[in-house]
């Protein structure tokens, strides 16, 4: 009697992910050319009038990474995957971007996890629901999106609501390398930081590690999930895969 041979394809968490992703990012924040994460969702044809004034509002509100997109027609091809037919495909940046920038810079990070922000005024308080990237193989801004945990039409309306974001940690040491970066990003299309904390402090809420500072960053879905909130169909797909930056134009041009 022959054996029966089984093989076993060790899980993938979505910290691994990250670091696979962010290794590629080429993008430079200061000639604005580069590699860039993307997240790709698909909308009905009828909604695109609508998901173009919610991208609008989401960019002037800065509950989005960027304000840079791209919109794929139905039965066109990216990177393997084909738009259905009645549909359109949206390209956003993630956030994921900001570390491949750390990386490049030799500043070694450490993904947290992704979540919902309590915002009031403007402000952001705290996480109201975390799931750490080490323990999902699931992007969690993505399940989230799904579990409809998100008010960021009224963000955007009013300045109190709840988004959402993610957050990673760098060692102490590296602050002013990472000073460095956001100043370069402050002058770029990347408009996605929520907060920097403090050394050995919680950020939001969340405990960092010794001698580590974390930054919290705006989900770069978080326009994907105010349409949803708008009542009409939306599919994400987060870390969809990479794409040079010059390929993807400004939403305020639409």
């Amino acid at each position: 009697m022959s054996e029966i041979t089984i093989m076993t394809v060790p899980l993938k968490f979505v910290n691994h992910s990250i670091e696979d992703f962010a290794m590629q990012v080429t993008f430079d924040p200061v000639s604005g050319d580069g590699n860039v994460v993307y997240n790709l969702s698909v909308i009905k044809n009828e909604d695109l009038d609508f998901a173009i004034s919610t991208l609008k509002d989401a960019y002037k509100t800065g509950v989005t990474v960027s304000g840079r997109v791209r919109f794929l027609s139905s039965g066109e091809k990216m990177q393997g995957y084909v738009v259905p037919k009645g549909c359109t495909g949206i390209c956003t940046l993630c956030s994921i971007t900001f570390d491949g920038l750390l990386i490049r810079r030799g500043i070694p990070i450490n993904p947290i996890g992704g979540g919902v922000v309590e915002i009031e005024k403007r402000t952001p308080l705290r996480f109201t629901h975390i799931i750490l990237y080490e323990h999902t193989t699931i992007d969690p801004l993505q399940v989230l999106i799904s579990q409809k945990t998100t008010s960021i039409t009224s963000v955007m309306r009013t300045g109190s609501g709840a988004i959402l974001a993610n957050i990673r940690e760098f060692h102490m040491e590296a602050e002013s390398q990472v000073g460095t970066v956001l100043d370069e990003l402050s002058s770029s299309s990347f408009s996605g930081i929520l907060e920097v904390g403090m050394p050995n402090l919680p950020l939001l809420g969340v405990p960092v590690s010794p001698q580590y500072v974390a930054i919290a960053a705006v989900g770069g879905t978080n326009p994907m999930a105010a349409i949803r909130e708008g009542g009409r169909w939306v599919q994400t797909q987060a870390m969809k895969g990479l794409m040079e930056i010059s390929q993807m134009e400004e939403i305020r041009d639409f």
